[in-house]
């Protein structure tokens, strides 16, 4: 889809839901950016890996995520080999299930215990703005 500039630009101009759902994405984007950082400079690998693959399900609403070592290694700063050893761990403590880029998150619970802290202030912030019940369910936008 595609819309004019000038149009949005109006339109968020006006001070309505367009201007109040830009303000809430930069504010969450933000949240979000300055949280990575901390959490890449203070926490450990398995707990940030743990926070990527909850964030990344609960942006893209499934279980499965198609991501690869290299990509995840990008994302969290360190080594490939250094995502193999990590995800290895959370297979074997049955929390994911990983193969060839595919992951599948198996024990949900038991992933968010192992992230960081970084994941729950994260997702605070997004239940906060964009009013998510506890099922994930958005009841309100802002």
């Amino acid at each position: 889809m595609r819309i004019r500039s000038e149009i949005v630009r109006e339109e968020f101009l006006k001070g309505g839901m367009l201007q109040k759902l830009v303000h809430a994405f930069a504010y969450l984007q933000l949240v979000q950016v300055t949280q990575s950082v901390l959490c890449n400079r203070m926490h450990p690998v398995n707990a940030r890996l743990a926070r990527w693959l909850l964030t990344s399900a609960d942006r893209m609403e499934s279980s499965v995520l198609n991501l690869t070592q290299e990509f995840l290694a990008q994302m969290l700063g360190v080594q490939r080999s250094t995502v193999t050893v990590a995800a290895g761990e959370l297979q074997t403590e049955g929390m994911i299930e990983y193969s060839r880029g595919k992951i599948q998150i198996l024990n949900r619970p038991g992933l968010i215990n192992s992230a960081c802290e970084c994941y729950a202030t994260v997702e605070s912030s997004y239940k906060r703005i964009l009013k998510i019940d506890e099922n994930g369910t958005t009841r309100y936008m802002l």
